[in-house]
């Protein structure tokens, strides 16, 4: 399962959702037309996301499983997925060969070789995308652009970025 989104909890009185889209665009979820709500280690279960609109950038949704408040509270917090299989098929070989979940985990160090940390997520700013960096054994996160000038390469194969970005910045 892939990750697109959580619940943030119920919105009004007829069992709609307020959603936090993890997709390049916030509707973008909406291209699937089945979602599997739970947690790492969890059921998962299969919803069927009926309409929605666009509320201060989120998401408001109406499934057509649930039709009140309380059966929209019993699902804050869950993670909205889809199997891998359904996501559109990438190039085999280009710079947009890659979905920003493959990044996560990857190891992340400098053109002299020094280790950086390991991503452990993405940010969208508006300018452009950064890196979320941590560094082993340490609770500091390091926000590396993710832009041309920065990221020189993107190994899938031995799960390693390479930036153009010092230890001290």
């Amino acid at each position: 399962m892939v990750v697109l989104g959580h619940v943030i909890g119920p919105h009004g009185i007829r069992g709609q959702l307020k959603i936090a889209s993890y997709t390049e665009t916030i509707e973008g979820l909406f291209d699937y037309p089945i979602w599997w709500l739970g947690k790492d280690g969890s059921q998962w279960r299969a919803v069927h996301p009926a309409s929605y609109i666009i509320h201060d950038s989120r998401l408001i949704v109406t499934l057509a499983e649930s039709n009140d408040r309380t059966g929209a509270s019993e699902l804050k917090g869950l993670q909205i997925a889809v199997p891998r299989s359904e996501l559109p098929q990438l190039p085999e070989n280009g710079e947009d060969g890659y979905y920003w979940l493959d990044l996560i985990g990857m190891h992340v160090c400098n053109t002299q070789g020094e280790v950086l940390g390991t991503v452990t997520g993405l940010l969208e700013t508006g300018a452009n995308e950064v890196l979320q960096v941590r560094p082993a054994g340490s609770d500091k996160e390091r926000l590396i652009p993710f832009i041309d000038q920065i990221i020189v390469k993107v190994d899938l194969k031995s799960r390693k970025i390479t930036a153009d970005w010092g230890l001290d910045y």
